[in-house]
C-alpha cells in the first residue's frame, strides 16, 4: 500500500513564518510557526533580518513534519507564499544580505518616489506596471539600498548582487544558495515591484534604469504553478519539488477559489487586502486601486485582479495591545468592544504609514477624533475594530467604480485571515458594506492557495476544479443595518480621514525624524 501524500506551504508573513501541511481535501494536517523581530531604526522605517527569516523557515518545516509524523518523501510538493513588496538585496557569492529586508510598510523611499515622479506625477509608470509611484512597492526599496549602503552600487554594477522579494530569497536558499541556487520569482510578486510590464509580464528595462537597478540583479519571472527546482541546501526538503509561488494576497484569492470574474476576497491580517477577479482582462484603475496579476497556472494565460491595499488593520489591534496596553491578547478586543453598542462618536484612522488605497497619501498620519469625556476603553476598542471595516468599505467603493465598466459587480465577499474569528467585526463589516460576508471552513487560505498552486503543478490536484470542490462555507453574516444609518457612519468616517492629510512636514521631520 502506497504512503499517503501531502503538500506543504511555506507562508512567510510580515510577523511570522509558518509551514503548514495539507491533505488532498485541503484540510490542515500540521503546522509550525515562528515569529521574527520587527526592526524600527527610525520613524517610518520597518525592517526584517533575512537571515532570521531563512533560519525560521528551516525550523518551522521541521516542526510541521514532526507534528504530522511524516517525512519529506510524503510531500508531493512545496509551495511558497510571502509578504509581497518586502525587498532583499544579497551578495550572490557569499549569500549574505547587504542590508536588512525593507518591509512593505516602510516609508523611507518617499523622496526617491518624488524624484522619479518629477513633473509627470505619481502615475508616471502606472500605464506600464499597474501601480502608482509609492513607498509600498519593492523597486524603490532596492534603489534606496543601492544608493545608501556603502559599496552596494558598485557591486550591483559588477553583477555581484541579486535582488528579490521574500519568495525569491527563500527559493534561492532552498535550492542551493551560493551552490546553484535558483533565482526566480513568479508573476504575482513581480507585479508588485514597479518593474514588470503588467501586460507582457517581463521586466521593464527603462524603469529599472530610472531606479538605478542593473538588470543582472533581477530574477527570472515564471508562472505561479510549475516546478522551479528541488530542495538542496534545506536538508529536510532535499529533492522535494518546489512548485508554487504566489504573493500572499494572490494566494488567498486562489485558496478562496475566486476563479470567476467578479468573485472577491478580503484578507484580514497585519493589513487588509481586497482583490476582485477581472479575468484575462486587464483593468487599469481610475479610482486609486492597483492592477495586479492574480495568478498564472503554467502555460495558461494570466488572470488579473483589481486590488485595494490597506496598511493597518490587524496591526492596529497589536498597537492597542502593545502601545496602549488596553488588552493583553488580541482576542480580548472583541470582549471590550462588545460592552458598548457603538463607538460613542470616536473614530480612529490608523494612517501610521500614510494612507494606502484608495488615497495613496504618504504624508498622512493617524488620527483619533470625536473624543469626549464619555469615551472609555470600550469605545476605543470598538473604534479600532470599526476602522478595519470602514477602510474596507472605501476600497469596495473604488472597486465597484472601476469594475462597473467591465460589467463586474460584487454580490458577496469571501473573508479570511486572523481577524475573521472576530464576529462583532464581521457583522459590522457586512453592515457597512451592505453585502453578505462569508467565512470558509479553512481560514488559512493564504497557505492553502500556495499549496494548491504547488500541488496542481505536480498533478496532486487536477486544476482549479479540485480547489472549488474543496472550498466549504463555515459562516455567513448578512447586513442588518438600514441604508440611512450606514451612510451616516460613512460620512463621519470620511470627515475623520480628512483630518489625517498633510501631517508630515519639515517641522515633524526636524522634531521626530
Amino acid at each position: 500500500m502506497s504512503e499517503q501524500m501531502y503538500v506543504m506551504a511555506i507562508d512567510q508573513g510580515t510577523t511570522s513564518t509558518r509551514a503548514i501541511i495539507f491533505d488532498h481535501d485541503g484540510q490542515i494536517v500540521s503546522n509550525g510557526q515562528r515569529e521574527h523581530e520587527q526592526i524600527f531604526p527610525r520613524s517610518g522605517w520597518v525592517e526584517h533580518d533575512p537571515q532570521e527569516i531563512w533560519a525560521n523557515v528551516r525550523k518551522v518545516v521541521g516542526e510541521a513534519l514532526v507534528e504530522a509524523e511524516i517525512n519529506r518523501h510524503q510531500l508531493a510538493a512545496v509551495g511558497i507564499t510571502n509578504q509581497r513588496e518586502t525587498a532583499v538585496v544579497w551578495d550572490k557569492t557569499t549569500g549574505e544580505p547587504v542590508y536588512n529586508a525593507i518591509v512593505w510598510q516602510d516609508t523611507r523611499t518617499q523622496k526617491i518616489c518624488d524624484r522619479l515622479a518629477g513633473d509627470e506625477g505619481a502615475d508616471k509608470y502606472k500605464e506600464r506596471v499597474g501601480l502608482p509611484l509609492a513607498t509600498y512597492f519593492a523597486g524603490p526599496k532596492v534603489a534606496w539600498i543601492l544608493e545608501n549602503v556603502d559599496g552596494a552600487k558598485e557591486k550591483a554594477e559588477a553583477g555581484d548582487l541579486l535582488m528579490g522579494t521574500i519568495d525569491t530569497w527563500l527559493l534561492w536558499n532552498m535550492t542551493g544558495g551560493t551552490n546553484g541556487g535558483i533565482h526566480v520569482t513568479d508573476v504575482t510578486n513581480a507585479s508588485r515591484t514597479m518593474l514588470m510590464n503588467i501586460d507582457t509580464l517581463d521586466w521593464n528595462e527603462e524603469i529599472a534604469a530610472d531606479m538605478g537597478i542593473p538588470m543582472s540583479m533581477l530574477p527570472e519571472i515564471r508562472s505561479s504553478s510549475e516546478v522551479y527546482g528541488k530542495g538542496r541546501r534545506q536538508g529536510l526538503l532535499i529533492d522535494t519539488p518546489i512548485a508554487g509561488i504566489l504573493g500572499d494576497q494572490q494566494a488567498a484569492t486562489f485558496g478562496q477559489a475566486c476563479f470567476e470574474v467578479g468573485q472577491a476576497k478580503n484578507t484580514y491580517g497585519t493589513g487588509n487586502f481586497m482583490l476582485i477577479n477581472t479575468g484575462e482582462d486587464l483593468i487599469r484603475s481610475e479610482n486609486g486601486l492597483l492592477t495586479t496579476v492574480a495568478y498564472k497556472i503554467g502555460d495558461n494565460k494570466p488572470v488579473y485582479a483589481l486590488e485595494g491595499s490597506i496598511a493597518v488593520t490587524g496591526s492596529l489591534v497589536q498597537w492597542v495591545r502593545d502601545n496602549l496596553g488596553l488588552i493583553s491578547s488580541a482576542p480580548e478586543i472583541e470582549d471590550l468592544a462588545s460592552q458598548v453598542d457603538d463607538n460613542g462618536g470616536a473614530y480612529i484612522v490608523p494612517a501610521f504609514s500614510g494612507l494606502f488605497a484608495p488615497h495613496w497619501e504618504s504624508d498622512a498620519r493617524g488620527v483619533f477624533v470625536g473624543l469626549t469625556r464619555y469615551i472609555n476603553k470600550n469605545h476605543i476598542a470598538r473604534a479600532a475594530l470599526e476602522a478595519t471595516a470602514f477602510q474596507s468599505r472605501e476600497v469596495l467603493d473604488a472597486m465597484e467604480a472601476d469594475a462597473e465598466k467591465a460589467g463586474v459587480e460584487l454580490s458577496e465577499l469571501k473573508v479570511d485571515g486572523g481577524m475573521v474569528a472576530n464576529e462583532l467585526l464581521m457583522q459590522f463589516q457586512a453592515d457597512i458594506l451592505g453585502v453578505p460576508v462569508i467565512r470558509p471552513k479553512v481560514i488559512e487560505t493564504t497557505a492553502l492557495g500556495a499549496a494548491y498552486a504547488a500541488g496542481i503543478a505536480v498533478g496532486f490536484w487536477n486544476g482549479e476544479q479540485d480547489v472549488i470542490d474543496n472550498w466549504a462555507e463555515d459562516k455567513r453574516w448578512e447586513p442588518t443595518m438600514d441604508e440611512e444609518t450606514r451612510e451616516r457612519y460613512i460620512r463621519l468616517w470620511v470627515k475623520a480621514v480628512e483630518r489625517t492629510r498633510g501631517w508630515m512636514d519639515e517641522d515633524v521631520d526636524a522634531l521626530y525624524g
